[in-house]
């Protein structure tokens, strides 16, 4: 048992006092985190699932393009490599309760002519646009669910921080203090008793004499 670990001294008391309180405290910080990085998750949770399912549409008007294209324009994979290489997807991080969490940029979301009007219809603008829409929601949703997973892991941590401090650290310094505090008060009661015989004794002895 805790109690039996410690001496029943004042100085341990304050001690157990101390402890006792910065446990107190962390788990309710702890909560407090933990509470903050669920809603933070679900929020992005939330936005996930629209995403999902916008990025499957934008694919499929996009794909629905570029069929169109290759029927009214043959093959068009020849005009495609004419397209530049995108090198301008930039990562940094953003900070959610000291959690790092992914942001991307994917650079220009305005489409530019990159390509000969004489040689390709509508149907292959169209292709272009949607492509270039599914590669900044995509970016988007790859920071997002890459997010909710590092939230997801920093809440485990967190709930078990805080059911060690619930469960195992604050009973532990409360049994401390009850137990210290509950000896000192006996040993109160054992001296206050000690000096009341004392004085009786005492006050009898100073009788007999007179």
């Amino acid at each position: 048992m805790p109690q039996q670990q410690v001496f029943a001294t004042k100085g341990n008391l304050i001690k157990a006092k101390q402890s006792l309180r910065q446990a107190q405290l962390g788990y309710e910080l702890m909560d407090r985190k933990r509470n903050i990085l669920i809603r933070e998750m679900v929020a992005l949770t939330d936005k996930a699932k629209e995403l999902s399912g916008s990025l499957e549409q934008t694919f499929a008007e996009a794909y629905s393009a570029l069929q169109s294209a290759n029927i009214i324009d043959g093959v068009i994979s020849q005009k495609s490599m004419g397209m530049p290489i995108d090198k301008s997807i930039e990562l940094s991080h953003r900070s959610v309760m000291g959690i790092e969490l992914p942001k991307v940029n994917g650079g220009d979301p305005v489409p530019k002519l990159c390509y000969s009007l004489a040689d390709t219809d509508s149907s292959f603008d169209k292709a272009y646009i949607n492509f270039l829409k599914a590669k900044q929601t995509g970016l988007v949703l790859a920071e997002i669910e890459n997010s909710v997973y590092r939230l997801s892991v920093a809440i485990r941590k967190s709930q078990k921080r805080a059911n060690a401090l619930k469960n195992i650290l604050i009973p532990k310094y409360h049994d401390q203090v009850k137990f210290i505090t509950e000896a000192l008060e006996e040993k109160e009661r054992e001296e206050f008793s000690r000096q009341k015989i004392i004085k009786a004794t005492k006050l009898r002895k100073e009788s007999a004499k007179g």
